[in-house]
């Protein structure tokens, strides 16, 4: 019976020595925490604007935003961005340290490549929304296109981000029809989601 279940167990160690060398597995699950809460703070911080710019941003739809708000918003968004990131390489640099891979390799470069082409094309049409005064198409549009950057990343890192990116389409999609509902969307998506997931890639394979 050992001899019958020995070359399966042979190909199957092979296979997760090949699934391994083709891809970046030492993404941490706190940086997608750390990445939700950042989220979680930029989106009070926006709501807080909104309430003391007394803006019903679900009455209006985000088509009354002043420029002042558009900047502050604008900001708040830089800024979640530059603390995931910064998060991002402290906790992935931290666990691939830990378990003795290279941080930046092949691996981790075609991740961030087909990671970063679907981000830099969802910057720039949300640029154009803007530009065309369109800002309450921004935050369903955020979440497709970060969605889809992540499906597209998925091949090289870890599969658990695939669903990320499906749960991330699925509610820009819905934000899409329902435009009130665009700041929820966001915070769900780019706040609670990362926890969720982050927390569940930590404990799957950290601790």
């Amino acid at each position: 019976m050992n001899k019958q279940h020995d070359p399966l167990a042979t190909l199957h160690e092979i296979r997760n020595i090949m699934d391994r060398s083709s891809r970046f597995i030492s993404l941490s699950g706190l940086s997608g925490v750390a990445a939700g809460l950042s989220a979680l703070l930029g989106a009070a911080l926006v709501r807080w604007h909104f309430l003391e710019e007394d803006i019903q941003y679900r009455e209006t739809l985000g088509r009354e935003l002043t420029s002042e708000s558009i900047v502050f918003v604008l900001s708040v968004a830089v800024g979640v961005f530059l603390l995931a990131v910064s998060s991002a390489i402290y906790f992935t640099a931290r666990n691939a340290k830990r378990k003795s891979h290279q941080v930046w390799d092949s691996k981790s470069e075609r991740m961030l490549v087909n990671l970063a082409i679907p981000l830099a094309a969802g910057g720039i049409f949300c640029a154009a929304l803007f530009h065309h005064e369109l800002p309450y198409l921004v935050a369903p549009v955020m979440l497709l296109f970060y969605g889809c950057a992540l499906l597209n990343a998925s091949k090289y890192t870890i599969s658990d981000i695939r669903y990320l990116g499906i749960l991330e389409i699925l509610l820009g999609l819905f934000a899409s029809f329902y435009l009130g509902f665009g700041l929820l969307a966001w915070t769900l998506g780019f706040g609670v989601l990362h926890i969720v997931y982050g927390a569940l890639v930590y404990f799957k394979y950290e601790r």
